[in-house]
């Protein structure tokens, strides 16, 4: 996800092996991680070309965003796990978190 979140553009699974050469991974084994990614909506795959090119179906952030709204509805205490998650934050992050929720 890492290399689909920081092209600019699409990517068939050879442009992804040799993103990461470091993996030596085969291109069929890409091509079935691809697969899974796309049915669980994290990645897009453009049908139209030959070979197919993916792209991640929501930018890093968004991704990040969603999965935290996840693990918070999945408590049965939102408002001990929202406590304990303000409170571990810095003084920089809370006075973020501060404008965000006065709509700044």
């Amino acid at each position: 996800m890492d290399v689909l979140w920081a092209a600019d553009e699409t990517l068939s699974a050879y442009d992804l092996q040799d993103a990461m050469p470091e993996r030596k991974l085969a291109p069929t084994t890409i091509l079935t991680v691809l697969s899974r990614l796309e049915k669980k909506g994290f990645v897009a795959r453009d049908r139209a070309s030959r070979p197919h090119r993916y792209s991640a179906a929501a930018d890093r952030e968004e991704h990040m965003a969603e999965l935290m709204h996840e693990v918070l509805g999945g408590a049965s205490n939102r408002t001990a796990v929202l406590e304990r998650f303000v409170g571990q934050v810095s003084a920089e992050e809370a006075d973020t978190l501060r404008r965000i929720l006065d709509g700044h």
